[in-house]
C-alpha cells in the first residue's frame, strides 16, 4: 500500500511559493518554490519578520495581513522583495486551522503568467476576491432569510406584504451577485440589457429605507432631480441597484451628523462623453449621467486620487472594497464613474456615466447629407 505523503512533503512539491508564518508574522518556514522566488534559503528566511522580506506599497493591505484570523486575497499588488526590487504579485493569506495566530502565505507572479499566455485578469480586479466579500457561506443564511420572509408574508397585513416581498427579492438579487462576484474578473461577462435608471435608483432607496427603519437615527432623505425624458440605459438592473446602494449609503453616512444633511440624486444628458471599450476597441458613447451628491465634509484631499483603489477608506471599520467594487461593476457595464469635490459649494459628487440602450438612427436626406 502506497503511504500517504505528509503535509510537509506536499507543500515542498507545490510550484507555488509558500511561507508559513508564526504568530506575530515571523517566517517559520518556506518551501523550495519560495526559496527560489525570494532568492534566499529557508534557513535564512526562518525567524525574519515578514515585512523585512516583503514590502507592500499599500499600507492598508499590510494591516489586513496582520489580522491572523481573516483570509485575504490580493491580485496584482506591487510588492518589494528584499534585495530584488519591486514586482507585481498575487498574494493570498489564510489562517491555519486549529492553530491560532499561524498563517499560510502564497506568492504568485501574475505578470510572468501573462507572458506565458495565461489570462490573469486586470489590475482593476485587485483584492475584489477577498473571501470575506465572496464567502460561499453567505448563501446558506440567505436561504433561511428568504424562507422566513415567505412565512411572514402569509401572516402580515396586506400593507406590510410589500416589505416581506422586498426582503425576498433582495435575497435573490444578493445571491445572484455572490455568484457573479465569485468569478469577478475580466473574463466574467455581465448580461447587458435596457434598464430604467430611475427605477434602479428608487429600488436602491427602498432597500436603504427598509434597512434604516427602526433605527435611532433618521437617515437623510434622498432627494430626486430626475430628467423624466431620459431613455433606457444599457446596463444590468441588479448590478445598477448594487452600485447605487453603495453610493447612496456612503452619501448618507458622509452627511449624517450635519444639522441639515442632504443627499441628492440627479439624472441628465451629458452629450460628448466617450469611453473606449476594452473588449472591442470601439468608442462607446456615454451620454447619460447619474450624479449622487452629499453635503458632507468630503474625502481627505490626500486620498481623493485613490478613492476607488482597494483598501483605501476613511472609515474606521471600513474594508475599502466598496468603491473598488463599484468601479469594477460600472466598468462591466461599459460605463465610467468619477469623484469630484466642490469645496466652494460644500458638495461631494459621484458621477456615473452610462451608454444608451439604443443609439438613435441617423437617416439621410436626398443628396446624402445627414439629417
Amino acid at each position: 500500500m502506497t503511504p500517504t505523503p505528509d503535509a510537509q512533503r506536499q507543500l515542498a512539491s507545490l510550484p507555488l511559493a509558500i511561507l508559513l508564518l508564526a504568530p506575530g508574522q515571523t517566517i517559520a518556514s518556506a518551501n523550495p518554490a519560495a526559496e527560489q522566488f525570494l532568492g534566499q534559503s529557508s534557513r535564512r528566511l526562518t525567524g525574519k519578520p515578514l515585512l523585512e522580506v516583503l514590502g507592500f506599497d499599500e499600507p492598508r493591505l499590510a494591516q489586513r495581513l496582520a489580522d491572523s484570523e481573516s483570509p485575504v486575497s490580493a491580485r496584482e499588488i506591487d510588492v518589494t522583495l528584499a534585495g530584488m526590487g519591486t514586482r507585481r504579485l498575487d498574494v493570498t493569506v489564510a489562517p491555519v486551522t486549529d492553530a491560532p495566530g499561524w498563517q499560510i502565505l502564497t506568492l504568485h507572479d501574475s505578470s510572468a503568467a501573462e507572458a506565458m499566455g495565461e489570462d490573469s485578469g486586470g489590475a482593476d480586479d485587485a483584492l475584489l476576491r477577498a473571501p470575506e466579500v465572496l464567502a460561499h457561506e453567505i448563501k446558506n443564511p440567505l436561504a433561511g432569510i428568504r424562507g422566513a420572509a415567505q412565512l411572514l408574508g402569509r401572516k402580515v397585513s396586506e400593507q406590510d406584504k410589500s416589505l416581506t416581498g422586498l426582503i425576498a427579492d433582495e435575497v435573490d438579487r444578493i445571491a445572484k451577485l455572490i455568484d457573479q462576484m465569485q468569478t469577478l474578473s475580466r473574463r466574467t461577462k455581465v448580461l447587458l440589457e435596457p434598464c430604467n435608471l430611475h427605477e434602479a435608483v428608487r429600488r436602491a432607496s427602498a432597500v436603504l429605507g427598509a434597512a434604516a427603519s427602526g433605527g435611532k437615527k433618521v437617515p437623510p432623505r434622498i432627494e430626486e432631480e430626475f430628467d423624466p425624458s431620459l431613455p433606457p440605459v444599457m446596463g444590468n438592473g441588479d448590478v445598477l441597484v448594487q452600485v447605487l446602494i453603495n453610493l447612496l449609503a456612503n452619501a448618507r453616512e458622509a452627511c449624517q451628523g450635519l444639522n441639515k444633511p442632504r443627499v441628492v440624486v440627479r439624472t441628465r444628458f451629458a452629450s460628448g462623453l466617450q469611453l473606449h471599450s476594452t473588449i472591442s476597441g470601439k468608442p462607446v458613447r456615454l451620454p447619460i449621467e447619474l450624479r449622487v451628491s452629499d453635503n458632507g465634509p468630503g474625502v481627505d484631499p490626500a486620498m481623493r486620487e485613490r478613492i476607488f483603489d482597494p483598501f483605501v477608506t476613511t472609515k474606521k471599520s471600513g474594508q475599502g472594497l466598496g468603491l473598488a467594487l463599484v468601479r469594477k461593476l460600472v466598468g462591466d457595464m461599459n460605463g465610467r464613474i468619477s469623484h469630484e469635490r466642490d469645496d466652494a459649494g460644500g458638495w461631494t459628487h459621484f458621477r456615473l456615466h452610462l451608454p444608451l440602450a439604443h443609439e438613435p438612427r441617423r437617416e439621410s436626406r436626398k443628396g446624402g447629407a445627414p439629417a
